[in-house]
């Protein structure tokens, strides 16, 4: 199975290589009036990418933060005795 793994890992990898460098060519992008960015089309290609990425991981820590306060209350309540419970006397008939 490792060797499966990697054997996936290379031909992924060889893939990204070729893609990287069959897109070299140089791309312009108008950011602002009066600026703009020349860079290879992998570059920009990358760095949306990434930024995509950062958005996505950024747009998960509300989240993650409801769910950690949220577990410390569980473990809060949890840890807590419970009251004694009333104990009936048995019916008498």
């Amino acid at each position: 199975m490792t060797a499966l793994t990697w054997a996936i890992r290379l031909i992924l990898f060889s893939l990204l290589l070729l893609f990287a460098l069959r897109n070299t060519d140089p791309v312009t992008l108008q950011l602002l009036p009066g600026r703009a960015w020349d860079a290879p089309l992998v570059i920009v290609l990358l760095a949306f990418f990434a930024g995509g990425a950062l958005l996505g991981a950024l747009s998960l820590v509300g989240v993650l933060f409801r769910q950690r306060r949220e577990i410390g209350r569980l473990k809060r309540e949890a840890a807590r005795p419970l009251p004694p419970a009333a104990i009936e006397p048995p019916p008498t008939a």
